[in-house]
């Protein structure tokens, strides 16, 4: 069985077909796949989908492009409807001043929420982090010190500095068809170094397909090519990247249950 950690099978862009989407996901072994939320004021709409699908589950969290949209979201608004059953995740929530389209106090003071809201559930707080490093490790360090959280490093494509002090931090790195990218060299090196306990894929989908699909909607089947390309990064069988990356997803994401023997067979 292969997890994928990261996906958001709400966007428009698999309206039309999510039936058949998540069947191939099946097909290909994908036992989790953990759909993740962007803005709370549409979290009814992932919940929907989480709740639709029985190996689907879902996040509570406001994006850093629309932190501004929703500064009003308290940490007692993200704690309350964390308690679903489905809800698994805090976030995903972080800093990007690659796009800049929400002011970065703005996305500061939304992280630091999610990063409260994570603290005080327990639940793994997802980070969106691009072009921010070090104003990202700054916060991580401060908020550590505060007390300590769980947490990944969704999508990782920042630089070799943030990796390590996350894992120094206690967080998890997750890769995504990034890696699989002719010129992502470093990303391959980063993902290389990092301990293998504390590694994970995604899809991001429908975002960022992986070779041999670049170009294409991505969509949570195609996390069996970024698998394949860790397989060889780590110079493992690709079963053993399955199992690691799914024992990794399941300790971190505690509260999605483990697939039953009768599941996994099928």
């Amino acid at each position: 069985m292969l997890i994928d950690s990261h996906c958001h099978l709400d966007f428009p862009d698999f309206a039309d077909e999510l039936d058949h989407v998540v069947q191939r996901a099946r097909d290909a072994g994908i036992g989790r796949m953990v759909t993740i939320c962007t803005r709370v004021k549409r979290f009814p709409q992932v919940l929907a989908v989480a709740e639709r699908y029985p190996e689907v589950f879902c996040s509570v969290g406001t994006h850093p492009h629309n932190a501004d949209e929703e500064l009003d979201v308290t940490v007692d608004d993200l704690v309350a409807i964390s308690a679903h059953d489905k809800v698994v995740a805090i976030g995903e929530a972080g800093l990007d001043y690659h796009y800049d389209k929400s002011p970065r106090d703005a996305q500061a003071q939304g992280l630091r929420t999610h990063i409260a809201a994570a603290r005080e559930t327990g639940l793994p707080l997802v980070i969106h982090a691009r072009s921010a490093d070090e104003d990202m490790i700054s916060i991580l360090e401060q908020e550590t010190r505060a007390g300590a959280f769980p947490a990944v490093l969704h999508c990782f494509s920042s630089g070799r500095a943030l990796a390590v002090r996350g894992i120094e931090l206690g967080l998890t790195v997750s890769f995504s068809g990034i890696l699989t990218f002719k010129n992502s060299q470093d990303i391959r090196d980063i993902a290389r170094d990092m301990p293998r306990d504390r590694v994970l894929v995604e899809t991001d989908a429908p975002y960022l397909a992986p070779m041999p699909n670049r170009g294409k909607r991505n969509e949570p089947s195609f996390v069996t090519h970024t698998a394949a390309m860790l397989a060889d990064v780590w110079e493992a069988d690709e079963a053993e990247v399955w199992r690691q990356t799914s024992d990794n997803f399941f300790r971190l994401f505690n509260k999605v249950p483990e697939p039953a023997a009768e599941e996994v067979a099928d």
